[in-house]
């Protein structure tokens, strides 16, 4: 299934998150994240607002003397910097997510997010990643804005991730550093090379976090995709802007394909293999880097084990990309390993007409995988992380739900 992002009022991590409960995301599956990251004391409260005329979910992380009991003011930090937050250091947020009890698409994704901002960070102050520590950023509303969004686009079964300009107003807000300029220094450095233009708002409408979601999340930029379209969501900011309604839309729907009736074929699509021997790495390290791999585009990854010089025995760590993926990959390997280099091999494979649909087992959504040649289906795979899900939940075993899934799915046409 498809999600697009529609940036009506700029984008925030509680805004993406209000709109993909809206759009029909499982509520319980956010209110676990507190639990799942260790955050003791923290609620959620969601309320429906207005926004010009428009409905929307408002998501407030409550924590401390903002938690309800405690007779203050709720806190609300869509779009502030105004508030007093903890810092956290890159590293304990790491270790963090580390140690949280997430599914391990999740867990990467949500590395990955906080992986950029930390990159960012690091050269806008001069200081290597590791030593970054996160101001605004690093308090539990971010936490969980980062983990409960990539938690809810899992829950909804989102397979790819389009996201339209982002509109960037201009002034100064008050940080942690000082009186910094809008759109934030962050938030520019993220979306270079996404498409942006200005409105007259003397307000951040776009923050860091929303920045780092979108930049890493996002498989591409710019109008609405063809699709067929299932249900739309709202998604509201703190603040009512007079100018615009300060809401996100999110529009989910299956892909349509516009230039041609049929799925069929590829007879030459263009992918690189990236590859490096390892035979000094801790081996515990190796499912971190596939997993940055994967955050940086890989579309699959694989280690082999391998004779090295010295009679050592090593592996070869290999990824395969599109082209466009290539450098981040690469970076991800050099980053993440002991490698000193990266081999690039270019490659044409023949590739079937992918299509993704869902049927339902015992009233839970479970995503297939349709191949197509010709316009004849040839293979089908359940997800299995959603076999998995509807398993936990209904106390079937995973590989009867397979079984149902692959026979629910021979009806597709």
């Amino acid at each position: 299934m498809i999600a697009y992002l529609d940036c009506v009022g700029g984008l925030a991590g509680d805004m993406l998150i209000s709109a993909l409960l809206d759009a029909g995301a499982r509520e319980e599956a956010l209110r676990a994240v507190p639990e799942q990251l260790g955050l003791d004391g923290v609620t959620l409260r969601i309320d429906r607002v207005e926004r010009h005329g428009i409905g929307a979910l408002h998501l407030d992380v409550l924590s401390g003397a903002d938690a309800p009991g405690h007779g203050q003011e709720t806190h609300s930090h869509s779009h502030s910097h105004g508030h007093h937050h903890p810092h956290r250091s890159w590293r304990s947020i790491r270790e963090q997510l580390s140690q949280a009890d997430l599914s391990e698409p999740v867990r990467a994704r949500s590395l990955a997010v906080f992986s950029r901002l930390a990159e960012v960070e690091g050269g806008i102050h001069g200081v290597p990643p590791d030593d970054i520590h996160f101001h605004e950023l690093g308090a539990v509303d971010t936490l969980v804005d980062v983990v409960g969004a990539v938690t809810l686009l899992e829950d909804l079964g989102i397979s790819r991730l389009l996201c339209s300009a982002q509109p960037m107003g201009h002034g100064v807000t008050r940080a942690a550093h000082g009186v910094i300029p809008l759109p934030a220094p962050a938030t520019a450095a993220l979306l270079i090379g996404a498409p942006v233009f200005g409105v007259e708002l003397e307000a951040e409408t776009v923050t860091p976090t929303g920045a780092a979601l979108a930049a890493t999340l996002a498989d591409g930029w710019g109008g609405l995709p063809a699709m067929a379209l299932r249900t739309v969501g709202y998604g509201a900011g703190t603040a009512d802007f007079p100018e615009r309604a300060n809401v996100v839309r999110v529009l989910l729907g299956d892909a349509i394909d516009t230039e041609t009736p049929e799925l069929v074929a590829r007879p030459e699509a263009e992918v690189v293999v990236l590859e490096t021997n390892l035979d000094d790495v801790n081996p515990e390290l190796v499912p971190d880097a596939a997993a940055r791999c994967f955050a940086a585009g890989a579309l699959d990854v694989w280690t082999a084990p391998v004779m090295m010089k010295k009679g050592r025995p090593g592996f070869v760590l290999s990824a395969l990309a599109r082209p466009a993926h290539e450098e981040g990959v690469a970076r991800a390997m050099l980053e993440e390993t002991t490698a000193l280099g990266v081999r690039v091999d270019r490659r044409r494979r023949y590739e079937l007409g992918r299509e993704e649909r869902t049927v339902e087992i015992d009233g839970q959504p479970v995503r297939v995988k349709l191949g197509r040649l010709d316009g004849r289906i040839v293979n089908i795979a359940p997800e299995h992380d959603d076999c998995a899900a509807v398993a936990r939940r209904t106390g079937a075993p995973v590989k009867s739900v397979w079984t149902a899934a692959l026979a629910a799915a021979r009806e597709l046409r």
